[in-house]
């Protein structure tokens, strides 16, 4: 089966986003593809909660998923964005990602489930949890040969989500992010190579890239992993792209015959304090 990433550099303008990513899926149509993904935050990458709050749409007739099911529909494929904030009665937003059939109906969606909330010494504390409602629920749906596992940036620095997806029988797992330029440089490549390696699954992760509008920097970086843990195609760099490659099923089989990991594991009582 063929996949594609999409890098990008989404901005303030949910239809300029939208703009930028129709050419890009597009292309990966014309490719051959099955399956495409888009980075985290693809429709509108805010500055704040307020700005946010005056421009995301409800989740219900939104223009542009709208707009996405018609090409998914038109061009024959699943469509994955990889999220959006949707409103909730809260205040707050989920941190969403919907997955389109090639139909073009709403095949699956997913709340990103982690949150940051930190206290870093010398910086204001963070509290990603006082915009966003975390999700509940892991989320597996099957697309082609495989079945597809969900998760959203954040996610990908808790193991327990992963084994859950690839026990629930995900084969290939989707990580669409935003991640910043420090901690990509630091972290990236390990983790997603770690999650592929200890699930036997492939890992697919789109990624946005460069200096956006709302002044951040994201790493890019865009990459498909396999189930050994191997980095066969990337997005060298933090620009806009399109990036396409042929996975193939037997690969999980033969890494999970390899390494048996997620048969072997065992349950375990937690660690007491021994004198």
């Amino acid at each position: 089966m063929k996949i594609a990433a999409i890098q990008m550099r989404s901005g303030l303008d949910p239809n300029a986003n939208l703009a930028a990513l129709e050419p890009m899926l597009r292309k990966a149509a014309a490719e051959g593809v099955d399956y495409v993904l888009t980075p985290e935050v693809t429709m509108i990458f805010p500055e704040n909660r307020e700005q946010l709050s005056s421009v995301a749409a409800p989740f219900e007739n939104h223009p542009q998923l709208k707009r996405v099911g018609e090409l998914a529909r038109e061009l024959g494929i699943h469509i994955h964005i990889g999220s959006l904030p949707v409103p909730l009665e809260d205040g707050r937003f989920a941190n969403r990602s919907v997955l389109f059939a090639p139909d073009g109906s709403q095949q699956a969606v997913y709340d990103k489930i982690h949150l940051f909330d930190a206290d870093i010494a010398g910086l204001n504390a963070y509290r990603e949890s006082a915009t966003y409602k975390g999700g509940e629920e892991a989320v597996v749906t099957p697309v082609g040969d495989f079945t597809l596992g969900f998760s959203i940036c954040y996610d990908m620095r808790f193991p327990k989500l992963y084994n859950a997806l690839a026990n629930g029988g995900a084969t290939l797992i989707a990580v669409p992010a935003a991640f910043t330029v420090p901690t990509g440089q630091a972290h990236w490549h390990v983790l997603l190579r770690a999650r592929a390696i200890e699930t036997g699954s492939y890992v697919i992760a789109a990624a946005q890239g460069g200096v956006h509008q709302n002044g951040r920097a994201t790493y890019g970086h865009s990459l498909v992993i396999d189930p050994w843990g191997k980095i066969v195609a990337e997005l060298d760099h933090d620009e806009p792209g399109v990036l396409v490659v042929e996975i193939d099923p037997a690969a999980v089989v033969e890494a999970r015959q390899r390494i048996p990991a997620l048969a072997n594991a065992k349950e375990f009582a937690r660690p007491g304090l021994q004198s």
